[in-house]
């Protein structure tokens, strides 16, 4: 079975999406996490963009073994200088150069030709490869750009020594047949030739980036870059953990596995959550507080009777201790036993009903129902039964 590798970018695509900063020691406590998560590439950051983030990067790449360390550059002389300064104590070191290919990109930002273009990423490629023993290529805004300069783009790339050719779809305009149809178009090409590695990184402007990234994987693509909660700019990247969850649930369809330990998921969530103070939102897949709660009483029954009737995976499984079964207006008769009995109340049927009303009546005001308010619930129900078997001791026999 095919491996794809996972190149998380979340230090550095994702901190740079507003919010979501982090200084030299934050970046050094997520990257750890994320060498334990195993994800294969770590890219730690932009080094040109300021002194900081060099050495920033240049912590991480002294930090972290298990994993290979990137760092981006533009296809720049003084980029590539300062992204292998940064990356020197790195023991997997691995140099990102990109330079967008869209005639958009090329026009108006860049204000270049075409074979400026190509001349600058042979030189740069080539110069990187003959400094560091990796060098990755994207070709940004790859999505949007002539598909045959694309071609032309990537084969400059290879000749000049890089050895993974990212096809990006910078600003998430792609849906994913027509992004599938770029990578095969791109190998056929290149070839299939040995030791060339296409990649995918998406963005979630229309939001299929993990659709596009999975498409692409479907095309050949085996690395995906993608980022921890799918933070990013704008809309945010291809979340790491819906790719992750995806191709273990989907396996026979995609034919591939990583090395990924599920079961750090949610660690690396929530670290990442802690660092830049922003919340995971409740909805969000995977990781997100609901995604494994239930609350309608239909799905409460068929979970107590086997968890697979409504979840395509065990929340233990990506590192999350429990499900849970949200007490609430929609719950069922068969959940609030459950939970009492959790609590460590077995109760009759006569009590049960009556705590379930009473539960009712209660989440018709509040959202959700509160062990605590449960437990006073039961309580009140045993102390009216005890009262009333009370007064029918006390009362005279019949005559």
């Amino acid at each position: 079975m095919d491996t794809v590798r996972i190149f998380d970018t979340t230090l550095r695509d994702g901190e740079q999406s507003p919010g979501f900063s982090m200084n030299t020691e934050q970046k050094l406590r997520l990257a750890r996490q994320i060498e334990q998560l195993g994800v294969d590439i770590i890219e730690a950051g932009f080094p040109i963009a300021s002194r900081g983030d060099l050495e920033a990067v240049r912590a991480v790449a002294g930090a972290v073994r298990g994993s290979r360390v990137a760092a981006l550059a533009r296809a720049k002389q003084a980029d590539v200088d300062a992204a292998l300064e940064a990356l020197a104590p790195a023991a997997q070191p691995r140099l990102h150069v990109f330079l967008a290919t869209s005639d958009l990109h090329l026009h108006h930002k860049l204000r270049i030709t075409r074979a400026e273009a190509l001349d600058a990423i042979r030189t740069m490629v080539h110069l990187g490869r003959r400094r560091c023993p990796e060098v990755e290529f994207s070709a940004e805004d790859a999505s949007r750009s002539d598909i045959e300069f694309l071609c032309e783009a990537c084969a400059a790339a290879v000749e000049a020594g890089a050895t993974i050719l990212n096809l990006p779809d910078t600003v998430g305009y792609a849906v994913p047949e027509e992004y599938a149809q770029m990578f095969r178009r791109v190998r056929e090409h290149i070839g299939d030739a040995p030791g060339i590695t296409l990649s995918a990184h998406c963005h979630n402007d229309l939001g299929m980036a993990v659709a596009n990234s999975l498409a692409a994987i479907e095309a050949g693509a085996r690395q995906v870059e993608c980022t921890i909660n799918g933070i990013g700019e704008r809309a945010g990247n291809a979340s790491l953990e819906e790719i992750a969850v995806a191709l273990a649930v989907r396996q026979q369809k995609y034919g591939v596995r990583t090395g990924l330990r599920l079961d750090q998921i949610y660690a690396s969530s929530r670290l990442l959550s802690t660092i830049v103070n922003v919340p995971v939102p409740p909805n969000k897949a995977v990781v997100g507080a609901n995604a494994f709660a239930h609350e309608a009483g239909i799905h409460q029954d068929g979970i107590l009777k086997n968890p697979l009737t409504y979840e395509i995976i065990s929340p233990e499984v990506v590192g999350i201790p429990a499900r849970k079964l949200v007490l609430g207006k929609h719950s069922g008769r068969n959940a609030v036993r459950f939970r009492l009995k959790e609590l460590g109340y077995d109760v009759t049927e006569i009590e049960l009903n009556e705590c379930y009303s009473t539960m009712i009546a209660l989440a018709d005001q509040a959202r959700q129902i509160s062990d605590r308010e449960l437990l006073s619930t039961v309580l009140n129900v045993r102390r009216r039964h005890a009262a009333v078997a009370g007064i029918a001791q006390q009362a005279p026999a019949a005559t």
